[in-house]
């Protein structure tokens, strides 16, 4: 094994260990609403509120990290990131009144997600691999994002069975600064031109984006996918609480999700060096309105809880190798981690009001059935404004001049389909 190809293993091992811990101790926090409202006397929405806040500033930040992180690299980035984590966990944790819980849970929290979260490792990857490496890759990182929700929320709920809600936040403030090491092999700041080019600025990367239909067509969908993924991780255990069933059927179908989801991304990314991913994206949204459906009016008890869980999270995070790669095809590269970022900031507008909502039309009608339709209606909108995104040739040019320059050991195999 070369030393290049040991190099490219190590980038996509540490990057997949490092979005596994990001996701799945953020994925935790919903199996902290009924004891920390319970035992604080906060009000459901009140909660909600806080991760809301925390998923909407996520969104807004997620550029200003990106843009840190094409410029200086992702390896400062996710490392400042994780300590953030850790520090936002442990105010949680030590939080009495909820105006101190939102500041740690949705301000400290926010950006700390943004800076350790998918897009700036998702940006790292497609930079630091060639084009025929890089589907397969981001989905691995997607696919390790999910085991982590798998991993990570079942010893969460554990911890909170053994040593109540503060000591397993305890606990995850100290899991979060195993990323500090995991951020090491990221990547510094990106080559400078070669002589003789011109570098893309930023802003004229923006704007040949932001000028395009395709770009707002991703940005929507992408709203879409943050209500779903927002409502389901912050109330489907209080869901499955109101079906009386048992709390752990709850963190149960939250780590269901993350294990089938590990399917679901390894399957979206290789689909998507295979297919056109406008048409997989479609497909997506199609399936996820589909199956919400069945469950809306499905028997709830445990083992369809489980069974749509575990079809859910096929479809969860599988929306992100596709995204990325129409970013990388239609914009290029060497912004990569702004422009994703941008349209990520579409996913967390839709988080904040997944989580939100469904918060709000609980404490309204005091059931969640309303939210769930609403999902489903945003489901088909999502399938419907993928139609029209440009699937076009690649653009993996860092320069405006000449093509870029391949990876040293890794230049992709002649005659490579596009």
């Amino acid at each position: 094994m070369s030393a290049t190809t040991r190099n490219a293993g190590l980038l996509i091992a540490c990057a997949v260990a490092a979005a596994a811990l990001a996701m799945g101790l953020r994925q935790s926090f919903g199996l902290f609403l009924a004891p920390m409202t319970a035992e604080r006397g906060w009000s459901t929405s009140g909660f909600a509120l806080a991760i809301a806040f925390q998923v909407l500033l996520n969104g807004f930040a997620q550029p200003l990290a990106g843009q840190v992180a094409d410029r200086i690299g992702a390896r400062p980035v996710v490392l400042g990131g994780a300590i953030l984590y850790a520090a936002g966990i442990l105010g949680m944790a030590l939080s009495e009144g909820l105006p101190l819980f939102t500041f740690f849970a949705g301000v400290v929290m926010g950006v700390a997600v943004a800076a350790a979260g998918m897009p700036v490792i998702s940006a790292a990857l497609t930079r630091g691999l060639p084009e025929h490496m890089r589907g397969r890759a981001v989905g691995l990182g997607t696919a390790g994002s999910s085991f982590g929700q798998f991993l990570v929320v079942p010893l969460s709920q554990l911890g909170i069975n053994l040593a109540g809600w503060q000591g397993a936040l305890f606990l995850m403030a100290g899991m979060a600064l195993l990323m500090v090491p995991l951020s090491l092999p990221l990547g510094a700041a990106p080559a400078p031109p070669k002589p003789g080019t011109t570098e893309q600025t930023a802003g004229e990367a923006l704007r040949a984006a932001t000028s395009s239909p395709s770009f707002w067509c991703l940005f929507a969908g992408f709203f879409v996918c943050g209500v779903h993924v927002s409502f389901l991780a912050v109330h489907l255990p209080g869901f499955v609480a109101t079906c009386h069933l048992p709390a752990s059927v709850g963190a149960a179908s939250i780590a269901l999700i993350g294990l089938f989801n590990v399917v679901g991304s390894l399957g979206s990314g290789e689909l998507s060096q295979r297919w056109k991913r406008r048409e997989l994206l479609v497909a997506i949204y199609a399936l996820r309105g589909v199956l919400m459906a069945v469950f809306l009016y499905a028997e709830k008890t445990t083992t369809n809880v489980l069974i749509f869980s575990a079809f859910m999270g096929i479809l969860w995070l599988s929306t992100v190798p596709p995204t990325v790669a129409l970013c990388a095809r239609n914009w290029g590269t060497r912004w990569l981690a702004t422009i994703f970022g941008i349209v990520f900031l579409g996913h967390q507008l839709g988080g904040f009001t997944g989580a939100f909502l469904g918060g709000y039309i609980f404490d309204l009608t005091g059931s969640y059935d309303l939210m769930w339709s609403v999902s489903i209606a945003f489901a088909a909108f999502a399938a419907f404004i993928h139609l029209p995104i440009k699937d076009g040739p690649i653009k993996d040019g860092p320069t405006k001049a000449g093509p870029p320059s391949p990876v040293p050991g890794l230049t992709p195999p002649a005659g490579r389909a596009t």
